[in-house]
């Protein structure tokens, strides 16, 4: 056999940038509910960023990433929809089970999130349960959905059944054409009253986290300060969550459209001294950890 033809990859080493078989295994323990909720009563933020492949979910991890989502934002950003509701349960357990296998190979510690699809919860508690046992047997640690009111005794069904609950209130993408639009909410004295119920409603229903998405910076401050055992995620929401989410694109600076108002490109800046991806992340959770982002009066309404 002709030398040119003999491998000199070294043992164990995989082709076409997948993750090792064995990855050193990490020194932080495994993302908890109760270690999510140690950190929301010691005033900790919470970092969260999207993913839906097994690579970029171990990369940040390794950055120090405490929640992976595998969001429905996947059929905007992977599958070019023009929004979340053409994605399918079939897709968002792939993806998930994609994100989980990666993690797992990593000896990674995220928690990690998978969301229900539009029309996949909408039918009744027993359709929500399904759906959501098809997520959480992909790999799924919780799940999300969107939404208040009439998902309360959904939230309630699932977590009396021992599967985590992530609600998610503001501008919530799957009812995007009832919204009007990609708009803020709870702007009025109306629509920030039925918010606090209906967040108040999902915490007592046994939400553990929520995310608030375009809602204005001193009501989800109010709001965070309300749920004491109900973590907030904001996106777009200011810096007064307990926690915070970005698109992994976004933040990437990889957008096909209009960059949203409450993203910032970490892919650029001197926090990000290495302008690699894992570099970006880890000036994100630096962010995130030390307040600098997101700034109310660029990054919120």
């Amino acid at each position: 056999m002709s030398s040119t033809n003999v491998s000199t990859a070294p043992p164990g080493a995989t082709p076409y940038g997948t993750l090792p078989p064995a990855a050193t295994p990490s020194a932080r323990k495994p993302m908890s509910l109760p270690r999510l909720r140690e950190m929301h009563a010691q005033g900790e933020k919470i970092t969260m960023l999207t993913a839906y492949d097994a690579t970029f979910a171990a990369v940040a991890d390794a950055a120090g990433v405490e929640c992976i989502l595998v969001g429905d934002s996947l059929g905007m950003v992977c599958q070019g929809l023009s929004s979340t509701v053409g994605v399918t349960l079939e897709t968002m357990r792939h993806h998930t089970e994609c994100v989980a296998r990666g993690l797992r190979r990593a000896h990674a510690t995220a928690w990690l999130i998978g969301d229900l699809p539009f029309g996949s919860y909408h039918e009744s508690k027993e359709q929500a349960l399904r759906s959501a046992v098809v997520l959480m047997q992909a790999g799924a640690h919780m799940v999300k959905l969107e939404g208040g009111g009439w998902t309360t005794e959904t939230v309630r069904f699932l977590v009396e059944r021992g599967i985590p609950v992530c609600a998610h209130l503001g501008l919530t993408p799957q009812t995007v054409h009832a919204l009007g639009g990609y708009r803020v909410q709870g702007k009025t004295d109306e629509s920030a009253a039925q918010l606090r119920r209906e967040a108040i409603a999902l915490q007592d229903a046994g939400a553990s986290m929520m995310v608030l998405e375009m809602v204005p910076a001193a009501l989800s401050a109010e709001l965070t300060q309300q749920l004491t055992h109900c973590s907030t995620i904001g996106i777009g929401a200011g810096q007064g969550t307990a926690g915070q989410v970005l698109v992994l694109h976004d933040m990437l600076g990889m957008n096909l459209g209009k960059m949203p108002k409450f993203v910032r490109n970490f892919m650029e800046g001197d926090d990000n001294k290495s302008a690699s991806v894992r570099g970006a992340m880890e000036a994100y959770v630096r962010a995130v950890k030390d307040g600098s982002f997101p700034v109310n009066a660029t990054h919120a309404w």
